[in-house]
């Protein structure tokens, strides 16, 4: 038998973590490495949190599961929580960022369509964007790697560009429910949208009755210095999609909505077997205990725009190197003039410092949120040492 008994769909890396503490991951043969990853924005907690480990504990001894068929204390808690601190009437919980950004597509296409206008089903997507490796969510994107080998895609999306919104406004047609938009594209490259275009969308969606569904599942949850990216753009959506970090680290995710928007969800129109378990709830209770308040909040802009000005003054000693720094609170992107795969694979294997790859040649830098300033000097040591002995690809 030739292949792996852990289906080989990751090109994994030789790092095989088996213990965190706080900002450091551990491997098998006790190698420790920064983790300025975070699981892909998904610890922001770090990695021995001792709230969110004594939730779990403390609500796994309890009760772990019972489905959805019974009553839920434990989600109608964290639902009304989110609600009070959102935009959103109602919440429906799933397991991870692509069953949120599935349900969110539906309640846009069931907010027409139980309004009685079937033909409105057509979401305008983003070009770059990454919404999950579901069929709905590969085809809600322009991107053809995601697509090969999965073919005929699902009906239902076009591609405009991001950032654009005469390109969007040229795509809407009798048939548009709504756009979805990453606010800060995360896979793209830590794209943030610029203010004209998420308020135009937004202008866009109340004149013609569409769908504004904003997936954050990658920039929500404080990340970016604000419980979720688009308070930064002073409107809201109708639909958010989030996960990652909502659980700290425990699949959890979510689909956010007004009640408007969600009145074509009602009852047998979806569901989880496992979404919105008690132990999922209690993880999440215990990572908006951590970050839902005002002072952890600033503290995460603050380290964000820290970080950034160091950067903004280290690249500039390699100009060869770097071409800018971009990003919200501490979800950075650092740009290379070169593909960042290369760079992020140098400094993970020699200088044992985890950040994460994406597109536009960007270095994602995605520390865990209680990172404090030993880990910030930590990582400019390990990244200043990696960047000298770089030697780019010619």
């Amino acid at each position: 038998m030739s292949i792996t008994p852990l289906m080989p769909v990751y090109p994994r890396c030789g790092v095989r973590p088996v213990r965190g503490e706080h900002c450091h991951l551990i491997d098998e043969d006790g190698t420790r490495y920064l983790d300025f990853a975070s699981g892909i924005a998904v610890n922001l907690l770090g990695h021995s949190h001792p709230g969110l480990i004594g939730a779990i504990q403390r609500q796994a001894e309890t009760l772990m599961h019972v489905s959805n068929l019974y009553g839920s204390p434990q989600g109608e808690a964290l639902a009304q929580r989110l609600v009070d601190l959102t935009f959103a009437d109602t919440v429906f919980f799933t397991n991870s960022g692509a069953e949120a950004v599935e349900c969110a597509i539906k309640t846009a296409r069931a907010y027409h369509q139980h309004g009685g206008n079937d033909r409105r089903f057509e979401l305008i997507t983003f070009t770059n964007a990454f919404h999950g490796r579901t069929m709905a969510t590969i085809s809600a994107s322009n991107q053809d790697k995601m697509h090969k080998g999965f073919m005929p895609l699902l009906a239902g999306f076009k591609y405009a560009e991001f950032d654009d919104l005469a390109s969007a406004k040229a795509l809407m047609e009798p048939n548009t429910a709504g756009f979805l938009v990453e606010p800060i594209q995360g896979e793209g490259g830590i794209r943030p949208a610029s203010h004209e275009f998420i308020s135009g969308l937004r202008a866009l969606a109340d004149e013609h009755d569409l769908m504004l569904v904003f997936d954050e599942v990658q920039c929500g949850v404080a990340r970016t210095g604000k419980l979720y990216a688009y308070e930064h753009y002073g409107i809201a959506p109708d639909i958010l999609a989030t996960a990652k970090g909502i659980g700290g680290g425990f699949p959890l995710g979510a689909c956010l909505a007004t009640e408007k928007a969600a009145r074509g969800m009602g009852l047998g129109t979806h569901g989880s077997t496992y979404g919105g378990n008690p132990l999922a709830m209690a993880a999440g209770n215990a990572v908006l205990d951590a970050v839902a308040n005002d002072a952890f909040l600033a503290e995460v802009s603050e380290k964000g725009e820290r970080i950034r000005t160091r950067l903004e003054q280290f690249i500039g000693n390699y100009p060869d190197v770097f071409d800018s720094v971009r990003g919200k609170g501490l979800m950075i992107g650092l740009k290379l003039k070169s593909e960042s795969r290369p760079f992020y694979v140098h400094l993970r294997d020699k200088h044992h410092l985890l950040t994460v790859a994406a597109g536009d040649n960007t270095l994602r830098i995605l520390p865990p949120l209680v990172a404090g300033d030993a880990e910030i000097d930590e990582f400019f040591d390990r990244l200043s040492a990696g960047t000298a002995d770089y030697e780019p690809a010619a």
